[in-house]
């Protein structure tokens, strides 16, 4: 190596003297300079031994030489041991060179032991971390173990008084269900006797008029020839008393226009079959200005109406009663209540003759009155959910309700009892009644079109939306719906493809049962918003007349237009009424 070194050193400096060295030579004398330095450590044993070896191979080869000048007498012997000396140089060099390979395999060896143990060092590290790995997992293995008994404990302990609910819920609702059937039982009885009540009343006043009839029938009557007149005359002045008082009854009776003969057994009083005239409107004023503002009901109002004179206005409200209200001067006077109804009231409607009034209620029943009794006069069962619209028909002998059970039922009010079911399958919100056509608006976005004489549905209209409320206008030719899509809908009965949409900045239907209403003379649609105002458009111009606010502090449920078409009443459910009025 030492040779290389300076045969190596010895090429750089002639290269040197000769030309320029290139730059990646000088590199590669560094390389193999450090290269020999780091064998050179690895070697240094071997030369020490080897070094030793020459010294005795250089001795041995003295004392043979030494042995050589001495004068011999067998020149074969000294050709021998020459060869023996090469033969021992041979062997030594071998065994030196066999000691150096051995030495390298011990190196190599070592640095294999060495590995090994390095990885049998790092597999027991391995080996014991996996060992408490595997104790921390059987430890975390039981107390899953415990808890998951724990939770299976628990788990029936749940099961156990789920089933234990399960079987009390199942004992109340049968509970529930024979006290559902008895209420209805006990309700249809008392309606019966309610009914039967006012038969027996019916009878008894057409005994005591049929009685003075007949008391009048036998009176005498004297004729004065010499004064050529007639004149009555009775014994006695309490004979006398009777006969004017029924003379008077008679022809206050007679003068009644459009008298109806009463047929057969009926709840209804004489009374009640006479129409009276009803009053028209020329033209109906927009209000401008709120007249009065009172708290009308305990709780929130749901329906308002104006009987056919515009002098009375009945509301009602989820306090479950229907008030009555006097308009006079611009002002509303309480007037009375008519009670009978177990929960809240949904919509009321007058007779054409003003004498009764009927109404629909979440009790899943519709209620008739007299407005001179405040104990309704009917009820009419049969719903299995609340009754949301109750019309008297064409006939006022007849009445229509729809409920949200998806029912449509007809009622005749002799016989107090239930002539028809439509079946619908979908909630009924509100319907209206025209001639001998039944119209109802759903919750699937459709309204229904029912011939009264065939009792089946003879067209569909589409809506934008759920459909909460149905006017139909004066002359019966135009229907206006109200949607929960925040849109007042007119349709020409006439061109049911003939629709108008009424819209307006900031209108939005309050709820479900939102009520929108015609004018009196058509000309003008009114709603109440949900943000306490109430929305009036022009039917003829197609756009928003006025807007009527800061009366209201909540959602508007219905509106009312005087068929004088001089007053509007709004009420929320804020229990609120407001009477507008143009000035």
């Amino acid at each position: 190596m030492a040779a290389m070194n300076m045969e190596i050193n010895a090429n750089n400096s002639e290269r040197g003297s000769g030309r320029p060295a290139d730059r990646w030579k000088p590199h590669i004398v560094r390389q193999l300079k450090l290269r020999d330095q780091a064998q050179h450590a690895g070697f240094q044993d071997l030369i020490r031994f080897y070094t030793r070896l020459l010294e005795k191979t250089s001795m041995a080869s003295g004392i043979l030489g030494s042995a050589s000048r001495l004068p011999s007498a067998d020149c074969s012997s000294s050709v021998s041991s020459l060869l023996s000396q090469n033969e021992l140089k041979k062997t030594t060099g071998e065994l030196a060179y066999q000691v150096v390979e051995l030495q390298q395999q011990i190196k190599i060896k070592d640095c294999v032991v060495e590995q090994q143990h390095a990885r049998m060092e790092e597999a027991e590290l391995r080996l014991a971390g996996a060992a408490a790995a595997r104790r921390d997992l059987r430890a975390r293995a039981a107390l899953v173990q415990e808890g998951n008994r724990e939770l299976k404990r628990e788990y029936d302990g749940v099961l156990e008084r789920h089933r234990g609910t399960e079987r009390t819920f199942r004992e109340e609702k049968l509970r529930g269900c024979r006290l559902l059937e008895d209420m209805i039982c006990r309700k249809q009885q008392a309606a019966a006797h309610m009914n039967s009540r006012n038969e027996r009343r019916s009878r008894a006043r057409e005994a005591n008029l049929q009685k003075e009839l007949q008391t009048a029938a036998r009176m005498n009557v004297s004729i004065d020839g010499s004064a050529g007149s007639s004149s009555l005359s009775a014994p006695s002045s309490r004979s006398a008393s009777p006969k004017s008082e029924t003379q008077e009854s008679t022809e206050r009776r007679h003068t009644r226009l459009f008298r109806r003969k009463r047929r057969g057994n009926s709840v209804c009083s004489v009374e009640e079959d006479l129409y009276s005239p009803v009053g028209f409107c020329l033209a109906a004023r927009v209000p401008a200005r709120a007249l009065q503002v009172l708290d009308a009901h305990d709780q929130g109002i749901n329906a308002v109406k104006f009987s056919g004179s515009s002098d009375l206005l009945a509301t009602g409200g989820t306090d479950r009663v229907v008030k009555l209200w006097d308009v006079k001067a611009g002002m509303l006077t309480y007037r009375g209540t008519l009670d009978g109804s177990t929960e809240g009231i949904t919509s009321i409607e007058f007779d054409p003759t003003g004498m009764r009034i009927l109404a629909a209620s979440y009790d899943k029943s519709a209620l008739l009155w007299r407005l001179d009794d405040s104990v309704p006069k009917l009820t009419l069962t049969g719903h299995s959910r609340k009754v949301t619209a109750a019309r008297f028909s064409s006939s006022v002998r007849q009445v229509v309700t729809g409920s949200a059970d998806g029912t449509v039922r007809l009622w005749d009010l002799q016989r107090a009892a239930c002539v028809h079911v439509v079946e619908v399958m979908s909630y009924c919100s509100d319907l209206v009644c025209s001639e001998s056509c039944i119209i109802s608006g759903h919750y699937d976005c459709k309204i229904r079109l029912w011939d009264a004489r065939v009792s089946g549905c003879v067209q569909e209209l589409p809506a934008q939306g759920k459909v909460t409320s149905l006017d139909i206008s004066p002359d019966h030719r135009q229907l206006l719906s109200c949607c929960r899509d925040d849109c007042l809908q007119l349709v020409d009965l006439r061109r049911s493809n003939a629709r108008i949409c009424f819209r307006s900045e900031g209108f939005k239907c309050g709820s479900d049962s939102t009520k929108a209403v015609f004018s009196p003379d058509g000309c003008f649609l009114a709603a109440g918003s949900a943000d306490g105002a109430v929305y009036i458009w022009n039917v003829a111009k197609a756009n928003l007349e006025t807007r009527l606010a800061d009366k209201h502090s909540s959602s508007i449920s219905a509106v009312a237009w005087s068929l004088s078409g001089e007053y509007v009443v709004s009420v929320d459910k804020s229990r609120r009424a407001v009477l507008w009025r143009d000035i």
